[in-house]
Formats: structure tokens, sequence, C-alpha cells
């Protein structure tokens, strides 16, 4: 697999999409409008799928695609695939909170192996390398030319005195039970899947999601982490959380870097 030609169209259509959507967040006008399942979508979901989906189309015709604003009800039975969500954190989006990010993974055998996390209004982009690593692309992105890139890794954790890293929208009395379990001495609410990506550049050592989530929220975010050193296992068994599952449904998870002692 070329995984240079992967990484080079991932950036590519994840800056693109990136433009996209901040053209309407930055407009006048910012019409959201209803799912089946009452979740929100806006036409910068659907512009920012378009461009990623049809790219990928265009570039890899050979390879499956799954994507959030085109999913059908069935699971793909394919053992290499696409995985995308054009827009992550539409509310944030919609309230102009900025912690919104463009996620595109490539998944092999259950396993997110590479993938890329843009948050556009934070001018943030991470991704994994052709060769495996994660890294942090600084300055002005251009999508014909790369900036300086940075390698980023997880933090040594000091298990008495954790940064946890939980959800703005999303978070619940059953996460704050679950991270009493812990030493704290900082608690940051982020959006979307930076959450990941803040545990990846040593910003944070703990995500503990006890929420619904689907497999597009968090294979981007899961790839980039894993390539900085840490992991995102299953509450219950910890077992590293797979991808492919019916329905694409994510069971609760705990992301944390290496050395975090899990409880």
């Amino acid at each position: 697999m070329n995984y240079n030609k992967i990484c080079e169209i991932f950036r590519s259509l994840a800056l693109t999409s990136g433009e996209v959507i901040m053209d309407i967040y930055n407009s006048d006008k910012l019409e959201v409008l209803l799912k089946s399942d009452d979740s929100p979508v806006t036409l910068a979901d659907k512009k920012a799928d378009e461009v990623i989906s049809n790219g990928l189309k265009k570039y890899f015709p050979d390879i499956p695609i799954i994507t959030e604003e085109q999913v059908k009800t069935h699971t793909l039975n394919a053992p290499v695939f696409f995985i995308i969500d054009p827009l992550d954190g539409t509310k944030e989006f919609i309230k102009r909170r900025g912690d919104f990010t463009v996620n595109i993974a490539l998944v092999r055998h259950g396993e997110p192996v590479r993938g890329i996390v843009y948050a556009p209004a934070r001018q943030r982009l991470f991704y994994t390398s052709a060769d495996g690593k994660a890294v942090e692309e600084i300055g002005y992105f251009s999508v014909s030319k790369m900036g300086s890139v940075k390698k980023i890794q997880t933090a040594f954790s000091d298990n008495a005195a954790l940064r946890v890293v939980a959800s703005k929208s999303h978070r619940n009395a059953e996460t704050d039970q679950y991270i009493s379990k812990y030493k704290c001495k900082e608690l940051v609410s982020a959006g979307s899947s930076l959450k990941f990506c803040l545990i990846a550049t040593g910003e944070a050592d703990l995500y503990p999601r006890f929420g619904p989530t689907m497999e597009w929220d968090t294979a981007a975010g899961h790839a980039v982490l894993s390539a900085a050193g840490g992991r995102v296992v299953q509450v219950g068994n910890k077992q590293r959380l797979e991808y492919g599952k019916p329905n694409y449904r994510n069971p609760f998870f705990i992301a944390a870097s290496k050395n975090v002692i899990l409880q």
C-alpha cells in the first residue's frame, strides 16, 4: 500500500475541506437541519463530505469509503477501508466555538493505521506520516506546500497529577464518576476529536468517554494517538477499540497516554 500517496492525499483533502468549512463558518448564514436521529447537520458537513469522498474515490477507487453523511445501515465487510467524519463537532461549529475538526482515516483489519485531524478554526493540523509517526504541522497551511513538521508523542504522565480532557457537549455524571477514581491536577473541556490530539501532543493524559460515539468520530484521532505512543481501549476489558463493528457503534472507551494506570 502506498502510504506516501495516502498521506499526501489525506493532507490535501483535509485542508481543502477545511477551507470550505471556514467559508461557511465565517458567513452570515448558517443553516442547520436535523437528521433522522435528531442530530444537527449543516451545509458545511455536506460540502466537506463531497470534497473528501470525491477525492478519495478519484485517487483510490478500489478502497471502500465509510462516511458519516453517506453511511448505509449495513456494516461494510472489508478488511481495508477509509472512514470519514467531514465535520466532527457540528454543535461546536454551530455555536461558533471553534473546536471542530476534519477527520480522515485508513483502517486495516480493524485498526486505524493512518489518520489526519485538522482543526481549521484553531489552525492545528495533526496526522500520521507515511512511515507511521505522529506529527503536527506548524504554520500557515497551504495545500500546495507543506509547512514545518514536528514529531509528537504522549507525555510521561504523572499518575499523581493527571491532566484530564473531557467533552464540552457530552460530559455526564458517569464520566465524572470515572474521573474521580484518578488523582487529577487539571480538567480541561474540549470538543471533537481534538481530545485525542491533546493527549498525542502531551498536553493532556486521559480522555474517558462514557457516551455514544461512532467509528468515524474516533478513527482519525485514534490513529494519531496510537502513532504518538498512546492507546484507546474499551471500558471494562481494556482491549483496543476495534473498527468495522456492526453499525459502526463504539462502546464506551478510554484514551490515554501509554503509562497512565487505568482504573
